[in-house]
This record gives structure tokens, C-alpha cells and sequence, in this order.
């Protein structure tokens, strides 16, 4: 699991805990500014795989309510839980300016979004405590580079969030079947998704949290679809 921070230089920071705390590239010369808390968690909540267990959804509301994060980007969970969580956050949130989105993953056999074993869909999502920013939409897709012998196509999502200074999250869940298609697709979001949000608008940070299947060290690696110079 990996939470990324990418700052208008394309600096990238990057950590293998649950949570972290980014602080904006303007922080420093915005009064008040105050470092963004990240909680990433891959709840494997399909009912399909082997370690689901049932909890992970009210274990995760908790973890919410105990650490009050700013974003939450999640991966492996069926569209309801989003609302869960966001309600979650709400609880403990002041403001009533929490909000959430989720993107399906697709099913490779039938292209329809691929299902929990429950009959929901399945994929990936973010919680906010702060509202999308007025005129932004929330994107995501499907990534070009897919394991064909896997029917699980992978997605990504990102979104603007009207925090002070503004930031946008974006969160993915990269295949682990294959390296090689990891990789690819850790390219495309840094060379397209990432790279398009940039020439919108530099001065916005990007903070991206997922479960990337690149470890430091692999062959490829994660290092090896990050910018150049991050």
C-alpha cells in the first residue's frame, strides 16, 4: 500500500503506512495552511477473495472516527461502503461539507462493472472532508494496459477537493497478477491522468493513495513510473 504526494514540482513522497500527513507545496507561504491527513486502506471487501472476512467496513468506519483524516482513498470495496464511510467522516467532521466518489472496476468478460459478491459493484473510491471544488468533476476510467487472463480490469479515479489550498486525490488499485502490466499502468496514470491534471493547473497539488503492487526493489519498480526527477 502506497500513498504518494505529488507537489507542483512533481516531488514525490512516498510511504508503506496506512496514513500520512502532507503538507502543501504553498503551506509554507499561506497563513493557516495545515498538512493534509491521508488514510488509505484496502478493505478487500468483495467476498470473493480469500481475505475477506466480513469486518473490514466497520472496522474502517472506525478507524475514520478515531482519526479524523482529511482524504481517504480507498481500494477493494463495493460502492454501499462508500457511502458508510462517508457518513463515517461526517460524524466527526464539522462543516457538512464531506463528500465521496467511486469508480468501478470493469468486467473483462462482459464489459459491465465488476460485482461483489453481494451483487454491488466493486472498486475503488475516495471520502473528503471537504466538497469537490465548484466547476471540477470528478474522473476516473479504466486503464488501457490490462492482464487479459484476468477478468478484473483495473481503474482509476481522481478528483479536485476545495480544501485551502485546493488539492486533488486521486486513488488506484494496479494489477498484481503481472508486474509487467502493473507497471504499464502505473505509467499511464502518472504520464496521462497525473500528467493532464498538471498541465490544467501546476500550482495544484495531486496526493495519490492505492495499493500499486510496486514495491521499492522489484523489477519493474515503482521508482520506475514515477516522473522524472520526483
Amino acid at each position: 500500500v502506497v500513498v504518494v504526494c505529488l507537489a507542483a514540482c512533481l516531488a514525490a513522497c512516498a510511504t508503506t503506512t496506512g496514513s500520512v500527513a502532507v503538507t502543501p507545496p504553498s503551506a509554507s507561504s499561506s497563513a493557516g495552511a495545515a498538512p493534509v491527513r491521508v488514510l488509505q486502506l484496502n478493505l478487500c471487501n468483495s467476498g470473493i477473495a480469500g481475505c475477506f472476512t466480513g469486518r473490514s467496513t466497520a472496522v474502517a468506519a472506525a478507524a475514520i472516527r478515531a482519526g479524523r483524516p482529511d482524504l481517504v482513498t480507498l481500494n477493494e470495496v463495493c460502492r454501499d461502503d462508500v457511502a458508510v464511510l462517508e457518513r463515517a467522516l461526517a460524524e466527526v467532521v464539522p462543516g457538512g461539507g464531506v463528500s465521496s466518489a467511486f469508480q468501478p472496476a470493469r468486467n473483462g468478460r462482459n464489459g459491465e462493472p465488476y460485482r461483489c459478491r453481494n451483487g454491488d459493484q466493486y472498486g475503488i473510491g475516495l471520502v473528503s472532508r471537504w466538497p469537490s471544488v465548484p466547476g471540477s468533476s470528478a474522473g476516473g476510467g479504466i486503464y488501457p494496459a490490462q492482464d487479459q487472463e484476468d477478468p478484473k480490469e483495473r481503474a482509476w479515479l481522481c478528483r479536485d477537493v476545495a480544501a485551502s489550498p485546493e488539492v486533488a486525490v486521486c486513488t488506484t488499485h494496479l494489477a498484481y497478477t503481472k508486474r509487467e502490466v502493473a507497471s504499464a499502468q502505473c505509467r499511464y496514470l502518472f504520464g496521462t491522468v497525473v500528467a493532464g491534471m498538471r498541465a490544467r493547473d501546476r500550482a495544484v497539488p495531486v496526493v495519490l493513495g492505492g495499493d500499486l503492487n510496486l514495491g521499492n526493489g522489484d523489477s519493474p519498480d515503482l521508482k520506475a513510473c514515477l516522473p522524472a526527477g520526483s
